[in-house]
């Protein structure tokens, strides 16, 4: 059984100079970042850059992560898609490879939630999974409202996680919760950046590729043992790295450019490309970005 809570970090999706997919970097990649006490990885996400991926190269990122993990955390691979045939075909393949949970937004463009929900029924029933139902309007342009998402637990018994990024996240929680027939763990996603806030209103940790996944543990590990104005100072220490990297309307553009960069300087990945199209990082953004590491890290 999946333990829902603390960290569950998006893993990025390396790539070599010239754009091929970098197996040879996922090892390095996930022992990085299950160094940090991370509880679970999850994969294939919109940071993960699964849109840009082929569907051979979805199934070696899935194998090469889940032989690297070796168990020691759950991993959950995003099997969302456009069409739901297609939904199904990824969750079932994720769970034919070793997938331990499914993480599946709705279908992008939908404006009949009866559709949507029929969707997570075929997609869930498909995969035989542990499902994370993925709250994310702005790449999908579907509202799901609290009430939606409550129907969706109650219907669906493998739903097991919501991962909310329809800000602002805090009073979305708090309804949700009052209006979920079972409490479901929450997680926080958008970079983290209104993480102490949904642990206030009772998230159970964060989804999200922050590449400091060690600070948002420590940060849950202070709230959860009791130590609110630690766990608050911490996030505060960290805000402007987490605002910096987030860049709120930009994913999966300049932010995750950022993001892979900071990776690429702590050593996980050999390059910080991002597949195009993608605009390249400007030396202003650079320095700017050298400028925050230095005031915030402390390594």
């Amino acid at each position: 059984m999946i333990d829902w809570s603390g960290v569950f970090h998006i893993l990025a999706t390396p790539f070599t100079d010239d754009g091929a997919l970098d197996l040879a970097g996922v090892p390095r990649l996930v022992e990085a970042v299950l160094g940090t006490g991370v509880r679970g990885l999850t994969i294939l996400g919109i940071a993960g850059e699964a849109h840009r991926l082929t569907d051979d190269e979805r199934r070696r990122m899935v194998e090469a992560v889940v032989k690297e993990a070796r168990g020691r955390v759950p991993v959950a691979v995003g099997a969302s898609a456009p069409g739901t045939h297609l939904a199904a075909g990824f969750a079932a393949m994720a769970r034919d490879h070793g997938a331990d949970a499914v993480m599946v937004a709705p279908p992008a463009g939908a404006r009949n939630l009866d559709a949507v929900a029929e969707y997570y029924q075929v997609v869930a029933r498909a995969a035989g999974l542990p499902l994370v139902l993925q709250d994310e309007p702005v790449t999908t342009q579907v509202v799901m409202p609290p009430a939606f998402l409550a129907r969706l637990i109650d219907e669906l018994p493998t739903a097991e996680a919501v991962k909310l990024e329809e800000a602002p996240t805090p009073p979305k929680i708090t309804r949700l919760h009052a209006l979920a027939a079972r409490r479901v763990p929450i997680f926080g996603g958008l970079g983290g950046v209104y993480f102490f806030e949904e642990l206030s209103r009772g998230a159970a940790g964060a989804m999200t590729g922050f590449p400091y996944p060690e600070a948002l543990r420590d940060i849950h590990a202070h709230f959860v043992a009791g130590r609110r104005a630690e766990a608050r100072a911490l996030f505060y220490r960290w805000l402007p790295l987490i605002r910096y990297e987030s860049q709120p309307g930009a994913v999966p553009g300049t932010s995750l450019a950022i993001r892979k960069e900071i990776l690429r300087r702590r050593g996980w990945l050999a390059t910080a490309r991002v597949r195009p199209p993608a605009a390249a990082l400007d030396a202003a953004t650079l320095e700017e970005l050298t400028e925050i590491l230095t005031a915030v890290v402390r390594e």
